[in-house]
């Protein structure tokens, strides 16, 4: 089997375990929000799994599932978005943010998570899972990664609290934790009116 056919492999396998370890991560979150959900996998087994009330955001929108129920007629939200302009989260409306292999993929992550910061309520969690620099991955694809201490960089700067950055699964998965601060909208400097509209629309 060739290399390339084995490394991708790995990561699919892997997939499975992810979904739940991350939902094991935020299993008390209410309200979750998906950034880069690609084809919606995550959301709706978080949606199956812990009835959550998830919406995924992705700026192409070509793989969401037509169907958007799932297990007990729990429904998700798959939405066309750029992960900038969160319009229709009200202000510290959200309990997780999580991005699984999509933070590499975003032009403006400072911006993203400025507005993850917005909408995310005092102590609710971002969870970020990324394929890091140097990993198969890279070797595969050839995609420019972050490092551990980037991406904990970039956590820090947009103001966030309880930052843990570290790899898992043999070096493979970078795996990033942190907390909007208890002091709601410290640091964020953005009270979005638009937003602040519609309270329950997520």
């Amino acid at each position: 089997m060739p290399r390339e056919t084995v490394s991708a492999n790995i990561y699919q396998k892997m997939k499975p375990r992810l979904h739940r370890r991350i939902g094991r991560a935020i299993r008390l979150a209410g309200r979750v929000l998906d950034l880069g959900c690609g084809s919606c996998d995550l959301v709706r087994y978080l949606a199956a799994t812990y009835a959550q009330r998830v919406t995924g955001v992705d700026i192409s929108p070509g793989s969401f599932p037509r169907r958007r129920v799932c297990g007990q007629r729990v429904r998700f939200r798959c939405l066309h978005r750029d992960a900038g302009r969160l319009e229709f989260a009200a202000d510290r409306s959200i309990d997780a943010v999580t991005m699984m292999w999509s933070l590499h993929e975003m032009d403006h992550p400072e911006g993203i998570l400025a507005e993850t910061r917005r909408v995310l309520r005092p102590g609710g969690e971002i969870l970020i899972v990324d394929f890091p620099r140097g990993s198969l991955a890279q070797e595969l694809w050839n995609e420019d990664y972050y490092r551990p201490e980037e991406v904990k960089a970039l956590l820090a700067r947009a103001g966030f609290a309880e930052i843990r950055v570290r790899l898992i699964e043999r070096q493979q998965v970078l795996w990033a934790r942190a907390r909007q601060p208890l002091e709601a909208g410290a640091g964020t400097g953005r009270e979005s009116a638009h937003a602040r509209k519609d309270p329950a629309t997520v």
